[in-house]
């Protein structure tokens, strides 16, 4: 039987709603528009219209694997973040509405800098650095990133939101000793794998069984990537300099100590949209 894209729609919202899905009604519609080759706009236009039967089986299978708990964002190959449309592959992470409180107070300083440089370590699609350099248009920006399938993604990003002049992907492992070739920077930003390993198992399937563990992994006790990055990583971070780092629940106090141990000062805490502690960054101080 026949059916138009606003039924199409609101069926699929509402067996979003009925699975217990928070944002079912973003979903619905972002599902439907990929799975019909359609705008927003075209949608809402369109809604009277009778969808072919081949698109209409082409979005309820896409409902079909994201009820099974495939992530929408991998079902589209792409999602937005601070106002950036992103690639995304299964091979970064998702780029998460509490990670934007990490790229607000980073941006916030870089702003006050001028002419600087700014690493991005881990950075997975390159969501925080790419929103660095959007908002910071005086700054240059460079994605530090381990995996090669990442890196490809990050690339692919650079040159989707037109940063190819300001913004480079390289290849390093934040566990390592950075190269001096790196040159310095006045901000170091992260979100690195925290996960605890043991953990792991333990998450939301749609995070477990999709998502890349080399990105959730930080060891385990989920600290390793936070003691490797303040350690050795200073090394190219300019005197005065801040990092900035995304931390996990109940981490931000332990992160603390560590940062002040390898010598940054004016440390502060920054809570998310939820209330809960996410954002750590310090100052590096001029004499460590």
């Amino acid at each position: 039987m026949a059916i138009t894209y606003n039924n199409l729609y609101l069926d699929v919202r509402q067996k979003l709603r009925q699975a217990g899905v928070e944002a079912a009604t973003l979903e619905a519609r972002e599902l439907v528009c990929f799975g019909t080759g359609k705008s927003k706009e075209e949608l809402t236009r369109d809604g009277s219209l009778y969808a072919s039967p081949e698109m209409e089986n082409r979005v309820r299978d896409l409902v079909k694997r994201h009820l099974a708990g495939e992530p929408v964002a991998y079902l589209l190959g792409e999602w937005e973040f601070y106002g950036l449309p992103l690639d995304i592959s299964p091979d970064v992470l998702i780029p998460r509405p509490d990670t934007e409180v990490l790229a607000e107070q980073a941006i916030s300083y870089i702003k006050t800098q001028g002419e600087c440089r700014v690493l991005d370590l881990c950075a997975g699609s390159g969501c925080i650095g790419l929103a660095v350099a959007s908002q910071a248009p005086r700054c240059r920006v460079v994605l530090g990133e381990y995996s090669d399938e990442a890196l490809k993604v990050c690339r692919q990003n650079i040159r989707r939101n037109g940063f190819s002049g300001r913004v480079i992907a390289i290849q390093v492992d934040a566990r390592e000793k950075p190269e001096r070739s790196l040159g310095e920077f006045q901000c170091i930003v992260s979100n690195p794998p925290y996960i605890p390993a043991g953990d792991i198992e333990g998450l939301d399937a749609s995070v477990k069984d999709y998502e890349p563990h080399l990105a959730l992994d930080g060891g385990e006790d989920g600290l390793d990537f936070y003691c490797s990055i303040s350690q050795k990583w200073k090394e190219v971070l300019a005197p005065g300099g801040r990092l900035y780092y995304e931390v996990g629940i109940g981490q931000a106090d332990t992160v603390l100590r560590i940062m002040r141990a390898e010598g940054f000062g004016d440390i502060q805490v920054i809570k998310d949209l939820h209330g809960i502690p996410r954002v750590v960054f310090g100052t590096l101080c001029t004499e460590v």
